[in-house]
């Protein structure tokens, strides 16, 4: 029997085995996906000698496979397509008038191997807004339960970003920030001069812009900015489970990994009230197989845990596993956005470009913080960057074309904006259709409602209004782009589907991540959030993971489970 069992390999999994085995935990990590290789198994390599427009999967296939991808176009290649779930493969359903896209890496690593390393902490008033609107239950736990948790994850990680001082944005512990090019350092000069109560940073990314520290010694580099970083980096130079949490789990002598284990459910002793372990489906053979241990912690991802717990039924939980509250599956979140605002920079053409730097800019919240009297609840940030690119425009405002090497310059900014808890935004299982390895497939049902719709005309409009500041010209329509809203999952920063709460007859788990209803039963991935902020979440699922890690450790030497 092991100690431990953590489902899932991503970048919470990763963090979970790594604190439980530094901890003298023995863990067993049970990942569906194949193995990968840290390295070897990256295709960064072979993309540096492959064209854009010759690494393109042939569209019949990516009909077949892909056909949700729209919003990932710009990481999924031929080359790198083992990093992506099939929809074909890996089938779930929707709504009717409700497209839903779940965007999967299968793998061990998951999408830690994928992601856009875009880290920031939350601040104070995301742990609150649920209290004071309204919406969605309170947070059990406050910025200040977390603060050294970021403490801990950042000096691990490695982030990299500048002390800007911002109340809605707290700072951490960061390596140096990449540079702005002279564009940007333009734009936001006069954006931050028409707008004072808006600040243009420099993105804050889990790349390593200088060596390692000693203590996330683990063999990775500094980032030499290929950016081929959706291929997998054999540096190690950004943040993934591979490179950094799973060789300081091994480390310890105390990791199991199992890969191609599909986990069909968590089993439940009714005469103790706790779990015992996990039933898996192997997914090359289908063979069943059962793995015991004193713990579970569910890290498979908001939709996957929750379908887990969905289909753990028995006789104490009917309606499936920690799921007396009847708010597993429901809440689910995204981020938002609408469509991005691009204008041309006039002049600078002397100024060189290379797409060289592992980040963008990023505008922090500022509805509701620094600007009040929103039409609209919460707020939203802004990624964008300044790049020098051919493109069709360039023909349509009259300029001089030379063959590929005429350029213009656009900057472009893309509002992500905080989705409210809404308990009819949900995942269910499917009561007939199963998937190849006899699992029920999640059924999806999720949809935006009139706050974000609102919200996301008033960020098109700002974001037109600072390009022009800026100085820009021939801008995006707000109008239009304000309309047309990215379908829930398509910014893959799903949420909330066993969320922490006080109550357990309104929440599925504690501030620990601990099932209110199973002591021995741990979620620390997006699942847990109770609600989505408007920064990029992962950050935060590392310190959550790390605590609830610990908070877990503690309670085994304790004797408390």
């Amino acid at each position: 029997m092991f100690d431990a069992i953590v489902v899932g390999s991503g970048i919470s999994g990763g963090w979970v085995a790594k604190e439980l085995c530094e901890r003298g935990l023995k863990v067993l990590m049970l990942e569906r996906g194949p193995e990968v290789e840290h390295g070897p198994g990256y295709s960064h390599d072979l993309a540096a000698t492959l064209r854009r427009r010759d690494d393109q999967i042939p569209q019949a296939e990516r009909d077949l496979h892909y056909p949700y991808h729209v919003g990932v176009s710009y990481a999924l290649f031929n080359s790198n397509r083992a990093f992506w779930a099939s929809d074909h493969d890996h089938p779930y359903e929707t709504v009717p008038g409700r497209p839903y896209r779940w965007i999967r890496g299968y793998h061990l690593g998951g999408r830690s191997l994928t992601w856009a390393r875009q880290s920031y902490r939350w601040a104070p008033q995301d742990f609150l807004s649920n209290l004071q609107d309204g919406h969605g239950v309170d947070w059990p736990i406050r910025y200040e339960d977390l603060e050294p948790w970021y403490d801990h994850v950042e000096a691990f990680a490695g982030i990299s970003g500048d002390y800007d001082g911002l109340e809605q944005l707290p700072d951490g512990d960061f390596l140096p920030p990449f540079d702005f090019n002279d564009v940007e350092l333009a734009a936001k000069a006069s954006i931050e001069a028409a707008f004072p109560t808006r600040r243009m940073i420099m993105g804050r990314v889990a790349n390593l812009s200088r060596v390692a520290k000693p203590q996330m010694d683990v063999g990775r580099k500094r980032c030499e900015q290929h950016m081929r970083c959706h291929h997998g980096c054999p540096l190690g130079s950004y943040f993934s489970t591979l490179a950094a949490t799973l060789p300081a789990a091994r480390a310890t002598g105390n990791l199991t990994v199992l890969t191609d284990r599909v986990v069909a459910s968590v089993i439940h002793d009714p005469a103790t009230g706790q779990v015992t372990g996990v039933r898996t489906v192997g997914q090359l053979d289908k063979a069943g197989e059962t793995f015991e241990a004193r713990m579970v912690f569910l890290n498979a991802s908001a939709i996957n845990s929750a379908a887990i717990l969905l289909n753990s039924r028995s006789d104490a939980f009917p309606n499936g596993l920690a799921n007396g509250s009847d708010q597993v599956g429901r809440n689910l979140m995204d981020h938002v956005s609408s469509k991005p605002i691009v204008g041309r920079m006039p002049g600078f053409m002397e100024v060189p470009y290379q797409a060289d730097r592992p980040t963008g800019v990023y505008i922090p919240r500022y509805a509701n913080i620094t600007e009040a009297d929103k039409p609209y609840l919460r707020g939203f940030g802004m990624q964008g960057a300044a790049a020098r690119s051919r493109r069709a425009e360039s023909v349509v405002n009259g300029l001089a074309v030379d063959g590929d090497t005429a350029t213009v310059w656009n900057v472009s900014l893309m509002p992500f904006g905080e989705v409210l808890p809404d308990p009819d935004n949900r995942v269910t299982l499917s009561p007939v259709r199963k998937d190849s390895w006899g699992i029920p497939v999640p059924v999806i049902d999720a949809g935006h409602g009139p706050n974000e719709y609102a919200m996301m005309r008033a960020a098109a409009h700002d974001a037109s209004e600072m390009l022009r500041a800026a100085g820009c010209v021939d801008i995006t329509p707000w109008e239009e782009a304000g309309e047309q809203l990215t379908p829930p999952g398509d910014r893959i920063h799903e949420m909330g589907t066993a969320r922490m709460g006080r109550d357990p007859a309104t929440a599925v788990l504690n501030g620990w991540g601990q099932a209110h209803e199973v002591p021995n039963l741990f979620i620390s991935d997006g699942a847990a959030m109770a609600s989505s902020a408007s920064m990029n979440p992962s950050l935060t699922y590392m310190a959550l993971s790390a605590r609830a890690a610990n908070h877990a450790a503690d309670l085994l030497q304790q004797g408390g489970l």
